[in-house]
């Protein structure tokens, strides 16, 4: 008979774990799954209080109550106690008022029944999902630990799938509630991007001449000489470069002969006039020879007195190496150097179009030379190119200069560094992810 009675048991307590089975597959959503945990898990295990606590979201149910109020002592009470609680085990485990700290189970009677069992939940892979916390007066038997065993399984996979089917952000702010440092750390960084700052971007730039005089070629031909060195100073007539008088030297020579020519003939007519009118006849036309090669030789002394440039005025000598210049052709009114006044001189800047932002005439430019990083230079944008241009390096840029009218000592004409260009306020966000959104775009095409 009592054979009897234990095999109907085994079947009704058989058929009560498949309806709870089915329960839990039927369940919607996490809070239906964790009502059924919390509420009929108790047709399989004698009980007197459950709570599900997860470790993404807390005390998710408890049995009796509908909707767990979370700012409540008794939730407050579960949830350090539940955080206490050893996640490593891998099969359900008695818990006591002595197996726990003293500060957690401080108010253990004001709370719960004498005897607790924790259900560790877990995904199929092994992963810590929470407890199921069931708890009595009577003390657990090992008979109803297996039982225990098959139901944490049960509840395992389905809070796994259930946690996988929230939508992202939930499953979001539920991690950062559950790490409140990281959410902190994560808060904080958010709350940095929108510190406002000003944008800026960094180009390289160079101390040039301000307002310099441009020296030419006086006409075609070819150096021969310099007589001034790159960044010399010079005085106003000092001798700067000779061009080749090889040419021109010949050139004035059959200038010269050409000229004899005609005022010899232009002196026979003459003659030849006071014995023959044929003479008279042929003074005009040979007088108007002999007056064009005088025009021509008179030209070719002039061209010959030009082959030599001088300075126009006080400064210094801007130019590049001599040895490239000796010995080049060059045309009439090509550059060959600058004179610069050494107490005026204006920043250029190169402008890549891939750092270009909205910079006003008036922006901040700070300079860091290469030959004094420490000590950075202030000048301020006076103007910018209208449109893009080729820079040198193969770079599409824009020119822009700098004043450096309120510094009493001027850099150097010639040296060279980066400047930083400071534009509008902008949000931290916006000046970390312009360049990655500015791709993006170019990218995509919007």
């Amino acid at each position: 008979m009592n054979n009897n009675n234990s095999a109907s048991g085994q079947v009704v307590g058989l058929s009560l774990l498949l309806q709870l089975q089915r329960r839990v597959r039927d369940a919607r959503t996490l809070d239906e799954a964790a009502f059924i945990a919390v509420n009929e898990t108790k047709s399989l295990l004698e009980y007197r209080q459950a709570a599900l606590w997860l470790i993404d979201g807390g005390v998710t149910a408890i049995s009796g109550l509908p909707l767990p109020e979370r700012q409540s002592p008794y939730l407050q009470w579960l949830h350090n106690l539940s955080t206490r609680l050893p996640d490593q085990q891998p099969a359900p485990f008695a818990i006591t008022k002595d197996s726990l700290p003293d500060r957690v189970t401080r108010d253990w009677h004001e709370w719960w029944p004498e005897n607790g069992l924790a259900l560790p939940l877990r995904q199929a892979e092994g992963a810590f999902l929470g407890f199921l916390l069931l708890a009595r007066d009577d003390t657990w038997t090992e008979a109803e630990l297996p039982l225990a065993t098959e139901l944490a399984s049960m509840y395992g996979h389905a809070c796994a799938l259930h946690l996988k089917q929230r939508p992202l952000y939930k499953r979001f702010f539920r991690a950062m509630r559950r790490n409140r440092v990281t959410a902190l750390i994560l808060l904080i960084l958010i709350s940095v991007m929108f510190i406002p700052i000003h944008l800026s971007v960094l180009a390289p730039a160079e101390v040039t001449a301000k307002d310099p005089f441009l020296v030419r070629a006086p006409q075609d031909g070819v150096i021969e000489s310099f007589h001034v060195r790159p960044n010399q100073d010079v005085t106003e007539g000092q001798l700067l470069f000779r061009m080749d008088r090889t040419n021109l030297s010949a050139r004035l020579g059959m200038a010269r002969k050409a000229y004899e020519v005609a005022a010899e003939e232009y002196r026979q007519s003459a003659v030849l006039a006071l014995q023959d009118d044929r003479g008279k006849l042929e003074m005009a036309p040979r007088r108007g020879k002999m007056e064009e090669r005088a025009a021509e030789l008179s030209g070719t002394s002039k061209l010959l007195n030009r082959l030599e440039a001088v300075a126009p005025r006080d400064g210094i000598a801007i130019f590049s190496d001599p040895t490239d210049w000796v010995g080049k052709g060059v045309s009439i009114g090509e550059k060959v150097l600058l004179i610069a006044d050494p107490d005026k001189a204006e920043l250029l800047i190169r402008l890549p179009v891939a750092d270009a932002i909205a910079l006003n005439p008036g922006t901040r430019i700070i300079l860091y030379l290469s030959s004094d990083p420490r000590h950075p230079k202030e000048a301020t944008l006076t103007s910018a190119s209208f449109r893009a241009e080729l820079l040198p390096g193969g770079v599409v840029g824009y020119r822009l200069k700098g004043d450096f009218s309120d510094m009493e000592e001027l850099p150097r004409i010639g040296l060279s560094g980066t400047a930083k260009l400071y534009g509008e306020k902008v949000l931290l966000g916006y000046a970390l992810l312009r360049r990655p959104i500015t791709a993006v775009r170019q990218r995509l095409g919007w």
